[in-house]
């Protein structure tokens, strides 16, 4: 049985486990293979604030009153699967900005392309929040961002965060839970990504808008606020990026990317997205009409989910998440009720 599929009808302790054993290890169902530090990667700002385990298996990237730090691929990708295990700093991370992404902008600084995950610190007790987002030949002023919670403590532990990008469609994961999908319309033109990217991971200070808008600063007194990676993912076509277009050399990687189980959004793991969303998600970019009046072409409107939504994108008062403040009174006694696959 399929850990997507496995729904508990009984709260026996060996249903328990078995779902606890789903939702930790359900990154586990995906086929891919990791790579150390040394093998894909390189320093790519900090001094010191990178710092490699002995076996190059793990990578920990602090940020301190001085610098922030990040790591970089060795080679740009014409599409490709991009993933890592991840914990976030604990405790007081107002104003930090923790970032896993794909971006060409080092090379195509005016038309750059890029896909983002950026995770939003926070006060003490209070939960981390992250976005998703993109753009394409530099349409930075047409931002795609969706903001959501997490349904765990991502300090506590790893998680296993994800970016799959073809020429067809774009999906980020969380484990093994796709967040969002983004099937690539002809009317996008250039906004759809398209250009080699190489994958980023950053921390950073964001004071100026991560946190509450910006009204909360980063406490350098909580210093040094460290986030951790492992288990590095990287399958796709490594190219030159100033190459001619277009890279038929990928033609192959394309083919077998398609081919992968990540590729595949099952009806299953459309329920779990589905579910995930109502859950979780607080603001959308394809629901803000005062933004944009009307939806650019790749918003799909789920009507059920509009109803859900202000005309500024944001969360209704009463909407699911007041449900969510129900069941975390409950959490202590049932904590694996909060995954989206339950």
């Amino acid at each position: 049985m399929g850990c997507l599929n496995f729904s508990p009808s009984k709260t026996s302790a060996p249903s328990l486990l078995l779902l606890l054993f789903c939702i930790t290890n359900i990154a586990e169902a995906f086929n891919f293979t990791t790579i150390s530090f040394d093998e894909g990667f390189s320093h790519l700002f900090g001094d010191g604030n990178l710092v490699r385990s002995p076996d190059g298996q793990n990578v920990r990237l602090l940020l301190d009153r001085y610098t922030g730090s990040g790591f970089i691929s060795s080679s740009m990708y014409n599409h490709g699967f991009f993933s890592a295990l991840i914990k976030l700093p604990a405790d007081y991370t107002a104003g930090i900005c923790v970032a896993f992404y794909t971006s060409n902008a080092d090379v195509f600084e005016k038309t750059h392309d890029e896909l983002d995950f950026e995770f939003l610190g926070n006060v003490a007790g209070k939960p981390w929040r992250f976005q998703t987002n993109l753009y394409g030949n530099g349409s930075t002023s047409r931002g795609r961002e969706e903001r959501y919670r997490l349904w765990f403590d991502p300090s506590k532990e790893f998680h296993r965060y994800s970016i799959l990008w073809t020429a067809r469609n774009i999906i980020f994961y969380i484990d093994e839970v796709p967040i969002r999908e983004v099937i690539r319309k002809e009317e996008m033109g250039g906004d759809y990504p398209s250009k080699p990217m190489a994958l980023y991971a950053t921390i950073w200070d964001a004071s100026n808008w991560a946190t509450n808008g910006g009204k909360v600063k980063a406490d350098y007194k909580f210093a040094p606020f460290v986030s951790d990676y492992k288990h590095l993912v990287l399958e796709g076509c490594p190219v030159d990026p100033i190459q001619i277009f277009p890279f038929s050399a990928c033609y192959e990687s394309d083919s077998r990317i398609a081919n992968k189980d990540y590729s595949a959004v099952t009806p299953s793991r459309r329920a779990a997205m589905r579910r995930f969303r109502q859950r979780y998600m607080y603001y959308s970019y394809c629901y803000d009409t005062v933004r944009y009046p009307v939806p650019p072409p790749e918003c799909v409107i789920d009507q059920d989910e509009q109803r859900r939504f202000k005309d500024t994108g944001r969360l209704k008062f009463g909407g699911s998440h007041k449900g969510q403040k129900r069941r975390s009174r409950r959490r202590d006694r049932n904590p694996v009720s909060e995954d989206p696959d339950i």
